[in-house]
C-alpha cells in the first residue's frame, strides 16, 4: 500500500504555458551585447558583455529547447516536417553566437526565432499557450 499516487505530466511545464517570446527576448539580449561590444574600448566592459552574451545564448538555447521537446507534438511534425530542422538550426546558431561578437550572427538568430515564432502562432495550441498574442 502507498500513500503516494503517481503523478505525470507531458513535460517539465505542466502548466502549459509556451512562448517563443522568451527566447526572443534572450536573443536581443544577444544582439544588444555583441553591438555594446563592438562598440566599446574599455576592456572589463568587454569582458561583462561577453559573459551576458554568453549567458543569454544559453537561455535562448534552453528556451528553444522546451519549445522543441515539450510544446511541438508529433502531429505538429507531421503537419510541417520543416520545424524539426528549424529548432535545430536556431539551436545550433545560439551556440555559435556565444562564440563570436558578429552581429551577424546576432540578427540571424532572431531572424531564426521570428520562424519558429510564425509556426508556433499558427498550430491550433499556440493561441492558447502562448502569453504574447501575435
Amino acid at each position: 500500500m502507498s500513500l503516494f499516487q503517481t503523478a505525470s505530466a507531458h513535460c517539465d511545464l505542466p502548466c502549459g504555458v509556451y512562448d517563443p517570446a522568451q527566447a526572443k527576448i534572450e536573443a536581443m539580449s544577444v544582439l544588444k551585447s555583441m553591438e555594446k561590444y563592438n562598440d566599446s574600448d574599455d576592456h572589463d566592459f568587454k569582458a561583462r558583455c561577453t559573459i551576458v552574451k554568453e549567458q543569454r545564448a544559453e537561455e535562448v538555447k534552453h528556451h528553444l529547447w522546451v519549445l522543441w521537446t515539450d510544446f511541438f507534438k508529433p502531429h505538429h511534425l507531421e503537419a510541417d516536417a520543416s520545424i524539426h530542422e528549424l529548432m535545430w538550426n536556431a539551436t545550433k546558431v545560439a551556440g555559435e553566437a556565444k562564440k563570436t561578437n558578429d552581429v551577424a550572427k546576432g540578427q540571424e538568430l532572431i531572424d531564426l526565432i521570428d520562424q519558429i515564432s510564425d509556426k508556433f502562432w499558427a498550430t491550433a495550441e499556440g493561441p492558447g499557450a502562448g502569453v504574447y498574442a501575435q
